[in-house]
């Protein structure tokens, strides 16, 4: 489903993603792994095309999202998350959600600003995650917690194939963790894509069906979470000899 040949990108001669090649697989959770300043969030950003790559390919359905517009990419059924939540605290999580809808980009402002096709939509998400009771709450009264699950739901308000999870488990608590995990395995049962950037050693040897590792902008190793458990670069480069 999604391919990436041989792609690179610098900033200021600092290489932070050098060569990197790989295939996430449709109806798959893929998750990438790698220490702090890896390049996993930069590589994140090059295929939704924030950053473009310097060099190489990134092909999605036989298409080159390295040579169209970030609108453009979202458009194609790719969703995404960030590290940090971006929410509008004074508006409720209804509004927040249908401000992520696939017709929200390019939507004329004389358009109502919340329509029941939207709402609906919302209430649907809301109700996947458990979270039908907060509908009304205004954002800003939320915790972090229930700001990442949110997160996830703005996502999928877009129904989108593919979804890029920028740690969705991070800051969360252990009850919330338990969730995402159940959200995400649904999910994949449902037939979507999950590419996802993680440090909860837990939760990616969990439901992952294979584990990239990034050290120093390079893929190090890739397979199945148990053979990346027992690989010594990746214990050397990540998750420590005494793993």
């Amino acid at each position: 489903m999604l391919k990436i040949n041989n792609a690179t990108k610098s900033f200021a001669g600092i290489v932070a993603v050098d060569g990197c090649s790989f295939e996430i697989k449709k109806g798959t959770i893929s998750a990438l792994i790698g220490p702090n300043g890896a390049g996993k969030t930069t590589l994140f950003n090059c295929i939704s095309r924030i950053y473009p790559i310097d060099s190489g390919e990134i092909i999605y359905k036989d298409r080159r999202l390295d040579l169209m517009p970030t609108h453009k990419i979202a458009r194609l059924g790719i969703g995404r998350s960030f590290q940090i939540t971006r929410t509008l605290d004074h508006l409720s999580v209804t509004e927040n959600l249908v401000l992520h809808t696939a017709g929200g980009i390019g939507s004329h402002l004389l358009l109502p600003a919340i329509t029941m096709e939207n709402r609906q939509k919302a209430g649907e998400i809301m109700e996947f995650l458990g979270i039908s009771a907060l509908a009304d709450m205004d954002m800003g009264s939320l915790s972090f917690g229930q700001k990442k699950l949110l997160d996830l739901g703005t996502v999928l308000m877009a129904d989108p194939e593919l979804i890029l999870l920028d740690e969705p488990a991070a800051g969360v608590n252990l009850r919330l963790l338990e969730d995402i995990i159940e959200k995400l395995v649904t999910l994949k049962n449902q037939g979507k894509t999950i590419f996802l950037i993680e440090h909860n050693m837990d939760l990616v040897m969990e439901i992952s069906d294979e584990v990239i590792v990034m050290s120093a902008g390079m893929i190090i190793a890739q397979g199945q979470p148990t053979e990346i458990q027992k690989n010594a670069e990746v214990l050397d480069a990540y998750l420590g000899t005494n793993a």
